[in-house]
């Protein structure tokens, strides 16, 4: 049930990508993203309400648990880690190809085993330094295609900006583990819905921040927003994904590590609407890019097991 629901978020991941080069198509990335924390808090705040002042959602994979800021404190630490992933993760989506960022995307697990080994001090089998290499050679290999269409990965700031979204959420991911796992195996043992509700009004409240702060001020200078149908369905992809995600991570046979690498699978509906819809050019080069990271990610898999 879990693998299967991990998938489920790998697909609906793809669409969200999709959706969110779409909305950033020629628009500004701030308010683009502060309408998609609006439009997913707006989505959970019926289930935060119900939860605390009926019973009616009680037993249901839908209630949202109390807490105070003993609980919430972890949740706001969640919300910055996951909003700056965004952040960088939006400029850089705007300005590079689909079939570029998705591939990078796709090494978070490596980055996640990376983390995994750093902090908690475990061990990489063979299988799965294979995996990591092989990630490390389809991203040398993917600045090679890049280069074709005038992207130079060493120099190129939106490229590192993805990087450094992939980064922060792969620690997003690690820190997710710590906070899903029960007290008595070291996490924290938060309810999942609690975490995913209250994360984004965080955000929401973050992002309106920075729009007010940042982007107002200067609107008239820089690139002018204007409102598209995609911005909701970028929402609705997201939080649906990140629903069935934490689901999954609750059920107790669940594996972190496996959910990872099967949401990573995302980058296949990308890549395609990339090519279907975005018609992005050097799609064969890339293609074999993408084949290595999804086999890094198969003995990442035969590693974990």
């Amino acid at each position: 049930m879990w693998l299967l629901l991990a998938f489920m978020s790998a697909a609906l991941l793809g669409c969200y990508d999709s959706f969110k080069k779409q909305a950033l198509k020629e628009n500004a990335v701030i308010p683009v993203l502060f309408l998609n924390t609006l439009f997913s808090s707006l989505i959970f705040l019926p289930f935060i309400l119900m939860s605390g002042s009926s019973d009616v959602l009680d037993g249901s994979i839908f209630h949202v648990a109390s807490g105070g800021w003993e609980v919430h404190r972890y949740v706001v630490l969640k919300a910055l880690i996951v909003l700056s992933s965004w952040i960088l993760g939006y400029f850089g989506m705007k300005h590079l190809p689909l079939t570029i960022v998705g591939p990078i995307n796709a090494t978070r697990p490596v980055m996640v085993l990376v983390g995994a080994l750093l902090v908690f001090g475990e061990r990489l089998n063979g299988w799965q330094w294979m995996g990591v290499l092989l990630a490390v050679a389809s991203f040398l290999l993917l600045s090679r295609s890049g280069k074709k269409e005038g992207i130079d990965f060493k120099h190129d700031h939106w490229i590192w900006m993805i990087v450094g979204s992939a980064a922060l959420g792969a620690f997003s991911g690690l820190y997710d583990k710590y906070l899903m796992a029960p007290v008595e195996s070291g996490g924290v043992g938060l309810d999942r819905m609690l975490v995913q509700s209250w994360y984004n009004i965080y955000q929401c409240f973050m992002m309106l921040a920075v729009l007010i702060i940042l982007w107002w001020p200067k609107h008239h200078e820089t690139t002018p927003f204007h409102w598209h149908w995609s911005i909701i369905g970028v929402s609705i992809f997201l939080s649906t994904a990140d629903f069935v995600y934490f689901y999954s991570l609750s059920l107790p046979e669940a594996m972190i590590s496996i959910v990872s690498m099967v949401r990573r699978g995302s980058v296949v509906v990308s890549f395609l609407f990339g090519a279907a819809f975005f018609h992005e050019r050097n799609l064969k080069a890339k293609a074999f890019d993408l084949a290595l990271v999804l086999l890094g990610m198969l003995f990442l898999y035969i590693g974990s097991e």
